[in-house]
């Protein structure tokens, strides 16, 4: 990409989003962890320590090149955001878990992701670079991830009206950015995509099925209510392909470390869609079974 769409325009189309985000969200979120404790913490295990070791198990045998290796790793490492919250929507998750879940999760990954990134750098032998030992880049991402978000948070606390008037508007908005962002991310970037997209495509897919389905069958298997489960599918399954597209180019100066993110973020829509229905069927029959 240019220098002016990797500096500029990719951040700041991060920001919108996270800005958005924010304006979902208030400190109560924060405090509903309390009322679902067993919920929050079987998502966050999930999601912070099983997931990362799939992702490290299908980059391993999938034998991917080192910085592609390190992309999916940083893919695997951000969390959820807007988009995992409309297609909890559409399916009937708990919506309240989903926000809660995201805003910890938007906190957690300003320690998690460096760390995560930095393992796999150092496991898969990458280039030497680094992110997050250096001062400046652990700055970066926490000006990416909170500062938007805290910022959403603030105008919500000031002005609740507005915020609630742009709630709709802005998740919208958010969606479209993220797919002008994916689709700008796969265009800038063709002749290198293409010559790792029969590599990527697959093990993508599989990552994303792999996240949306254990997300959901864990929480199932531990007595976890079924709407609750959907939430944690979605929000463990969905990744913000958008953040590790920003940090892989802006951050770390890797186009090829952001190319995962981007044939993920194409994919993960048709297999989060069909997830869900599939689901929606097996709800729909479990009731029609249990039903009198």
């Amino acid at each position: 990409m240019g220098s002016v769409l990797t500096t500029i325009v990719l951040p700041v189309a991060l920001g919108i989003i996270m800005l958005g985000l924010g304006l979902s969200l208030t400190l109560s979120d924060f405090a509903r962890v309390g009322r679902h404790p067993r919920a929050v913490v079987i998502a966050l295990v999930v999601q912070l320590l099983l997931l990362p070791a799939i992702c490290f198990a299908l980059v391993v045998a999938f034998q991917l090149p080192p910085l592609l290796a390190v992309g999916m790793i940083l893919l695997a490492a951000s969390p959820g955001g807007t988009t995992a919250n409309l297609y909890s929507h559409l399916f009937g998750g708990d919506i309240a878990l989903n926000i809660s879940l995201t805003a910890i999760n938007s906190i957690i990954a300003v320690v998690t992701l460096p760390l995560l990134t930095n393992l796999a750098f150092a496991v898969f032998q990458a280039e030497d670079r680094s992110l997050g030992i250096q001062f400046s880049k652990a700055v970066e991402v926490f000006a990416i991830v909170l500062l938007p978000v805290a910022l959403g948070m603030l105008v919500r606390w000031w002005k609740p009206a507005f915020a609630a008037r742009m709630d709709k508007p802005v998740r919208i908005t958010s969606i479209v950015i993220l797919a002008v962002v994916i689709v700008g991310a796969v265009v800038s970037n063709r002749d290198v995509l293409l010559a790792n997209f029969a590599q990527l495509a697959l093990i993508t897919v599989l990552f994303c099925a792999i996240s949306l389905t254990i997300g959901y069958v864990v929480p199932r298997l531990l007595r976890i209510e079924r709407a609750q489960a959907i939430a944690s599918s979605f929000e463990i399954g969905i990744h913000n392909a958008t953040l590790a597209i920003v940090i892989a180019q802006t951050v770390i100066g890797s186009v090829e470390m952001s190319l995962p993110a981007a044939v993920y973020g194409v994919l993960m829509f048709f297999i989060a869609g069909a997830f869900g229905f599939v689901i929606s069927r097996i709800g729909r029959r479990q009731t029609a079974e249990s039903a009198p």
